[in-house]
């Protein structure tokens, strides 16, 4: 490895000089690369050094750029067999997000400061979740590229591979009573205004199981077993229709049912009966109903019939997550204060979370703490009468 002159004349006779850095990388390939100046060179010279020691160099005549290598990894995604609305928000971030700053930028040339300047660059005028999500899309084209032999590191995951922990954890929305969940008082004033027709059996479903909306949009009549007061969470509907598996192996769970449920479904069978679908709560030509009708023909009438509303008279809760949320602190409350009083990792069960750290992430404050003062006085009065 070596800093080299080469000096060499053109027409006229007048002198020309540059300077080439010679060395092999970790793979023991050659590589030339010239520079007009002897300080860009050592630069480089110590920096590849460095590299090549630590096993991490890509030279610039084997990298491609992010846009590749984006390409790549979509293709790579979509042979994998990932749901279509994946796909298609990968494919907006790569389009919106990260091709327009980086996007001609050689994975060799990529850094971690670089890339934190990149970040800052989105938090302009994007939200923390978004900058977070394309972040992550980034991080999976380099690990893509990376195991394809067309950079030695990623960059995005060693930066913030000491630190991500921390800070996403101090990001992380804390999900509020009144806030984000609807309080019991809101949901029993909603049931109560409750009518006939299909909002009244689709929003307690919705309420006493936590089922997500794509969970909801693609239930079976298959999977509900009324005898048993329970339905099963075997498929989904995405946002546009398809009907698949459920987002993860632990999505796949059984939900039982309160009676107040069991009576609503039966009714609504009775009075529907089966398209070729099976769905439970089907849509237009018996296909799954799509969101944007379920909020607009269906939550938020219910909460302004029962007088939830914000400012200006619009639905204080404007996505129908809301009731999953509900239903979390429902099976987190106090049995005295109408709850079901489960244990985290039960609610992780009924919620269908990948792990118990997600749940206590997203809804661990909602415990009770255990230690108020009527406890620790009962607590304390029966530690005291044991001999």
């Amino acid at each position: 490895m070596s800093v080299r002159k080469r000096t060499w004349k053109i027409e006229g006779g007048e002198s020309r000089e540059a300077w080439v850095v010679n060395y092999s990388d970790q793979l023991g390939r050659r590589h030339l690369k010239t520079f007009a100046r002897k300080r860009d060179a050592d630069d480089y010279h110590a920096r590849v050094r460095v590299d090549v020691g630590a096993g991490i160099h890509t030279a610039d005549s084997r990298s491609i750029t992010v846009n590749e290598a984006g390409e790549l990894w979509l293709k790579s995604r979509e042979a994998a067999g990932l749901e279509r609305a994946s796909l298609t928000n990968y494919r907006e971030h790569l389009r919106l997000h990260i091709a327009p700053y980086i996007g001609a930028t050689k994975l060799s040339a990529l850094t971690a400061p670089g890339v934190r300047q990149y970040e800052d660059t989105l938090r302009i005028d994007r939200s923390p979740n978004l900058v977070r999500n394309v972040l992550a899309a980034l991080s999976g084209i380099l690990t893509d590229a990376q195991d394809r032999g067309l950079v030695a590191q990623n960059v995005v995951r060693g930066r913030r591979s000491q630190k991500s922990s921390l800070i996403d954890a101090r990001q992380k929305h804390r999900v509020e009573v009144g806030t984000d969940i609807p309080t019991p008082s809101e949901v029993r004033a909603i049931i109560g205004k409750l009518d006939g027709g299909r909002r009244r059996p689709l929003l307690l479903t919705a309420i006493f199981t936590g089922l997500r909306v794509s969970e909801l949009r693609g239930l079976r009549w298959a999977d509900v077993n009324l005898p048993r007061s329970e339905l099963r969470v075997r498929q989904r509907a995405d946002r546009y229709g398809t009907i698949g598996p459920p987002k993860s192996a632990t999505s796949r769970r059984t939900v039982p049912l309160p009676p107040m449920v069991v009576n609503g479904l039966r009714e609504w069978r009775l009075a529907n009966p089966r398209g070729q679908s099976d769905l439970v709560f089907p849509g237009w030509r018996d296909r799954p109903l799509r969101l944007s009708t379920i909020i607009r023909y269906e939550w938020h009438p219910a909460q302004l019939a029962a007088g939830i509303v914000a400012d200006f008279g619009a639905p204080k809760y404007p996505g129908i997550h809301a009731l999953r949320h509900f239903y979390a602190s429902w099976c987190i409350n106090r049995r005295a204060d109408g709850g079901l009083e489960l244990p985290i990792k039960v609610v992780q069960g009924r919620l269908g979370h990948a792990s118990i750290q997600m749940t206590a992430d997203r809804y661990g404050h909602l415990f009770p703490s255990g230690d108020d003062g009527a406890e620790l006085a009962a607590a304390e009065k029966a530690f005291m009468a044991v001999p």
